[in-house]
C-alpha cells in the first residue's frame, strides 16, 4: 500500500485505550491514543493518521464534535464512532456532522472491530485511489482542452491556407483562359493538355486536344506536321 497504517483512538477512560491498543497488538499498525478531543486533534496535527475512533462521551468536546472537526480538516481520514447503545439516538441525530464511516457499540466485539478496521483501510485507500484518479482525469481532460485548441488554430489556418490556394489558382485559370493567344497548358496530376479556350478559336478542329494526353500528342504525326507548318 506504500503508507504505515496509523490508527488514533480517542477514549477518556485509559483503561479502554489499553484494551484497544491489545486488540490491535498482532498486527501492523501503528496504534495512537488521545484522551480528549484537544489532545487527538494535536496528534492528527502532526502525524498522518487514516484511523479515528472515537467515544462518543467525551469531556468539553463529545465524540461527534471531534469528528466534525476532523472531517473539515483532514476530509480523507476515516471516521468511527464508538459508544454505548444509549447514546444511539444522540449519535444519529450528528452522525452526518462528521461523515462517521461506522458505529461500533460498546462493549465491541474484537472480531467484528477488527473487520471494520480492515474495511475501514480498504475504504481509505480506495477513496485516496479515486483522488488521484480524478486529479490524472482533470489533468488530462485540460490537456486535452489545450490540445483541441491549438488543433482547432491549426485547421482555421489551414482553412484559411486552402481558402488562399484556392483563390490563387482561380485566378490563374481565369488569366489562363482570358489570354488572347493560343496556349496550351499541361496536367500534370492527369498527364493530359489543356488547351485554353483561344486555342480552341484559333486552331482547327484537328488540333481539339483538350483532355488528349501528353504521349498521345507527342507520338502523333500530326505534331510533326505542325511543327512543319510552323516553320
Amino acid at each position: 500500500m506504500g503508507e504505515k497504517i496509523k490508527i488514533l483512538f480517542l477514549d477518556d477512560e485509559q483503561s479502554v485505550l489499553n484494551a484497544l491498543k491489545r486488540t490491535f497488538m498482532d498486527y501492523d499498525y501503528t496504534i495512537l491514543s488521545a484522551t480528549s478531543g484537544q489532545e487527538a486533534l494535536g496528534v492528527l496535527e502532526k502525524e498522518n493518521i487514516q484511523i479515528v475512533v472515537s467515544d462518543y462521551r467525551m469531556p468539553v468536546m463529545n465524540g461527534a464534535e471531534f469528528l466534525k472537526q476532523v472531517s473539515e480538516r483532514w476530509p480523507d481520514t476515516v471516521r468511527i464512532m464508538l459508544s454505548g447503545y444509549a447514546d444511539i439516538d444522540s449519535i444519529l441525530s450528528s452522525i452526518n456532522k462528521g461523515n462517521i464511516y461506522k458505529f461500533i457499540p460498546k462493549p465491541w466485539n474484537c472480531n467484528e472491530l477488527i473487520l471494520t478496521i480492515s474495511n475501514s483501510i480498504e475504504r481509505y485507500f480506495l477513496v485516496k485511489k479515486n483522488a488521484e484518479l480524478n486529479t490524472v482525469v482533470e489533468s488530462i481532460n485540460k490537456e486535452l482542452t489545450v490540445l483541441n485548441d491549438q488543433l482547432k488554430g491549426l485547421l482555421e489556418e489551414k482553412s484559411n491556407s486552402l481558402d488562399l490556394t484556392d483563390k490563387i489558382l482561380t485566378l490563374h485559370e481565369n488569366m489562363f483562359r482570358s489570354l488572347p493567344v493560343a496556349v496550351c497548358g499541361i496536367d500534370l496530376v492527369n498527364n493530359e493538355l489543356l488547351p485554353n479556350p483561344c486555342w480552341d478559336d484559333i486552331m482547327s478542329k484537328d488540333w481539339y486536344i483538350s483532355g488528349k494526353s501528353i504521349e498521345e500528342l507527342i507520338m502523333s504525326e500530326k505534331l510533326e506536321k505542325f511543327i512543319e507548318e510552323i516553320k
